[in-house]
């Protein structure tokens, strides 16, 4: 868990993260001596690169590869064990997130289970947010903010998995009001003028239909 000072959001500046390569598909990767092939890049972000992989059954899962970049916006220490304390910090939360499978230390890498489900940023592209999504986030709210914590409420960042909203990073931090939910992750979470930009900076289309029902084909674009 980074320290409220280095607290900052994934829509500040995507270009410190343009300078690690990102494994194509098809390429094998291994956590501790188990190999996955590469199906597609998820995202990624200031801490590292998420892959959707398959193991040798065919099975689905999320391996994430830290990186090193430098970052302008976020200050790291030790990333892989920031990740693994965020992780534990918020099962103790009870946020509903994926399963941490295995952790590669020398490698840097953590597997983890595959949401499948379309993210709160493809229901928002799609036409718009069910008030339910709304109100589970904020019910996630009051058991983070108790602890005196947040999370990054970008909503590349949550899956819609039949009635439940799973957060699929693992990133929190110490609680700063002005990064919470009310204040800074809901202006991305509808069609505002915040959100809009950022669809037009990655180059993601806005449908003009109306919401996507949450069995609908994922875009998976998970932050890192």
């Amino acid at each position: 868990m980074e320290t409220a000072d280095t607290v900052t959001k994934t829509v500040a500046n995507a270009a410190d993260a343009a300078a690690t390569p990102v494994a194509a598909a098809g390429t094998m990767l291994d956590v501790n001596g188990t190999s996955y092939e590469v199906v597609r890049l998820l995202g990624k972000g200031k801490g590292g690169c998420s892959y959707l992989v398959r193991d040798a059954d065919g099975v689905g899962l999320v391996l994430k590869q830290i990186h090193h970049e430098p970052c302008s916006y976020y200050q790291f220490g030790d990333k892989l064990a920031s990740e693994l304390n965020d992780y534990r910090r918020l099962n103790e939360i009870g946020v509903a997130m994926p399963r941490m499978i295995d952790v590669d230390e020398d490698a840097e890498r953590i597997l983890k289970e595959y949401v499948d489900g379309p993210t709160v940023y493809e229901l928002v592209l799609a036409g718009g947010v069910r008030p339910e999504y709304i109100e589970r986030m904020r019910a996630i709210c009051r058991r983070l903010y108790a602890a005196d914590t947040n999370i990054d409420y970008f909503p590349t960042n949550f899956v819609v998995r039949g009635d439940a909203l799973l957060y699929v990073d693992y990133e929190c931090n110490a609680y700063m009001e002005e990064w919470d939910f009310e204040h800074w992750g809901i202006r991305y979470w509808s069609r505002t003028p915040e959100l809009l930009a950022y669809a037009a900076e990655h180059g993601d289309d806005v449908r003009e239909t109306d919401a996507v029902a949450a069995d609908d084909e994922p875009m998976n674009k998970e932050e890192s």
